[in-house]
């Protein structure tokens, strides 16, 4: 009996040592919305901390359109007419990331070197866009060329090296690198996208689409990053950016 009760005891003991580490390791996890020790040392700054919108703001507005809110950790755009929201500050040479989820037939978008000047009115004539789509479900994903309108594409411009894109409803995980006009897209830990602005290349492929009327699109070397609101549910979460 006495062996019996030292056994379970010590199974007792190492339940107790494994499990409680188990629960610790989980505990650990990386936070959303937040920096680690490292990110911080290595100049990252949070643009979202899963509360406040401080660091936003509506396009060539002061404030936040009533239609993004925040909802359970995440930038939700929930209603129509809301308009695209822009970083408060400007960024040249960066690194961002953000994690965004896409609702079922959903189109949205990233820019970066967004202009204000009075004489745009909307953030494409001047961003270059990231884009964000149901590749599957929104007409636009079969237009354009070579598939250069999907998920993670540079919009209307470069298609993708390779797939990379989550089923709709999970979140995906975007690396923008912008760096002396040079420009990579990775989405879900894959660079998908590598291209130069103002190269060659780039102002023949501008010239075949749907920006080639637009004499000032992608020639701002500093701007504002944004969020495009194309009317569907779109979701934003964990949105970091490093100077480079």
């Amino acid at each position: 009996m006495r062996k019996i009760t030292t056994l379970v005891a010590m199974a007792a003991t190492v339940w107790m040592t494994f499990g409680c580490a188990s629960k610790s390791g989980n505990s650990t996890a990386k936070a959303e919305n937040a920096l680690t020790k490292k990110e911080q040392k290595e100049g990252w700054v949070l643009l979202f901390d899963g509360q406040s919108m401080e660091n936003w703001k509506g396009f060539k507005k002061d404030e936040v359109p009533a239609a993004w809110q925040v909802e359970d950790g995440a930038i939700v755009l929930s209603g129509k007419g809301g308009g695209d929201i822009l970083t408060k500050n400007e960024y040249e040479n960066f690194e961002l990331m953000l994690d965004w989820k896409i609702s079922e037939g959903g189109n949205s978008g990233i820019f970066f070197n967004v202009s204000e000047d009075p004489k745009f009115r909307y953030t494409w004539q001047t961003g270059p866009e990231m884009q964000i789509i149901d590749d599957e479900r929104h007409p636009d994903a079969k237009q354009g060329k070579d598939n250069n309108r999907q998920a993670g594409t540079n919009y209307d411009m470069h298609p993708l090296t390779t797939p990379a894109v989550n089923p709709v409803g999970e979140y995906n995980t975007v690396r923008l690198i912008v760096k002396d006009g040079h420009v990579e897209h990775y989405l879900n830990g894959k660079k998908v996208v590598d291209y130069t602005l103002w190269s060659p290349e780039w102002e023949s492929m501008v010239k075949g689409s749907k920006f080639a009327s637009m004499p000032d699109y992608g020639r701002y070397k500093k701007g504002h990053i944004a969020l495009q609101d194309h009317g569907d549910k779109v979701w934003f979460k964990n949105i970091k950016i490093r100077p480079l």
